[in-house]
């Protein structure tokens, strides 16, 4: 098994956080564009990467789904002391941000240091008390005037961690969801021909309420939907077996649901029996909260909906500072959308 690092370092470490995808995006552009029949972006940001169906007729849509942004913040109040504060675009757990380094995109970019107030100085309740967002400042170590030479009030903010592999395993900022949008480049450059037309969509603004994917869904119209996101793996200490959702190694997740989403019965069960017949390694994944691009595209295609459903890549320390998931999984995540594309039209998509 082997996967290219290189692209993948690439992908994770470009800043693009909600509403900021400018630099991402010229990378999956680059990527895509000798791999597939059409390339556009459209209006709010999404790429749309179409390869086009072998059969003559009766030929569907198949919409592919994986976001490009990340989690991060924007900057909205510069003090008087130069220091920075904050808002948060898409969640962040706030316990994992204390002392880390991040990178503000101002007319250049600018790296600082998450501050809050020492523990020395908290009184016994303060340092009981769990920390919130506001609870924190950046410190770029400079005054307000050199500050102000290259921030603003408006500029996002990423955080500063670069690719390690560690074992079998990836550890990166933005494993959410960038670990997916190298899937789908893979998958792109790896698949043979699909009865279908193909449409692979790099989306925006999905960790700010899956804004991206509804657009797309809406201007699309897809008949089938394959959703591509990680998922939480617990499968660490303290957790019980039943609080894991999945685990690194296991196999990539077909979904059942999240918090967006009941995915379709027969792309449940078509996903399984791909993976089956393959002998591809699966896993199931009920996410009891959070959402996917896969509730934006299953809400929003017209023409009677679309049958839609994901594939999840587990993955530990989602939505802090540094996330991780493992190779297998990406592997195997690869292998079954590739397998899925080819079996389509081989599947009894009537209600039964």
């Amino acid at each position: 098994m082997s996967l290219n690092i290189e692209l993948l370092k690439e992908i994770c470490e470009t800043p693009g956080v909600s509403g900021f995808e400018q630099r991402i995006r010229a990378v999956v552009l680059r990527e895509c564009k000798d791999l597939v029949d059409d390339l556009w972006v459209d209006n709010i940001g999404n790429v749309i990467a179409v390869k086009k169906g072998t059969a003559k007729k009766d030929r569907k849509k198949i919409m592919i789904p994986a976001h490009m942004d990340e989690i991060g913040f924007i900057i909205h109040h510069i003090d008087d002391d130069g220091f920075l504060r904050m808002q948060p675009l898409g969640g962040f757990d706030p316990k994992t941000l204390t002392a880390q380094r991040v990178i503000i995109h101002g007319k250049k970019d600018i790296i600082g240091v998450m501050g809050s107030k020492p523990i020395h100085l908290m009184k016994p309740a303060e340092r009981g008390k769990a920390m919130s967002i506001s609870d924190y400042f950046i410190d770029t170590g400079m005054t307000k005037k050199e500050v102000t030479k290259y921030l603003a009030i408006g500029d996002p903010v990423t955080r500063e961690r670069g690719l390690l592999e560690m074992g079998d395993c990836i550890n990166c900022k933005s494993i959410d969801n960038r670990i997916s949008v190298f899937i789908l480049i893979e998958m792109l450059r790896e698949m043979k021909a699909c009865a279908h037309d193909v449409y692979a969509v790099f989306t925006v603004q999905e960790e700010v309420g899956l804004r991206g994917a509804m657009t797309a869904s809406l201007s699309i119209d897809p008949d089938f939907g394959i959703c591509i996101d990680t998922t939480i793996a617990y499968d660490c200490p303290p957790a019980r077996e039943e609080e894991m959702v999945t685990k690194l190694g296991a196999g990539t997740g077909i979904k059942y649901r999240d918090g967006s989403v009941i995915c379709d019965y027969r792309m449940v069960q078509f996903l399984k029996q791909t993976a089956e017949k393959k002998k591809i390694k699966w896993q199931p994944e009920l996410l009891p909260a959070g959402g996917t691009d896969t509730g934006g595209m299953q809400r929003m295609a017209g023409s009677g909906g679309a049958i839609c459903g994901a594939v999840s890549i587990p993955t530990r320390h989602i939505h802090s500072v540094i996330e991780m998931c493992h190779k297998e999984d990406v592997r195997a995540t690869i292998d079954i959308l590739k397998a899925a594309l080819a079996g389509f039209s081989k599947f009894d998509w009537s209600h039964q």
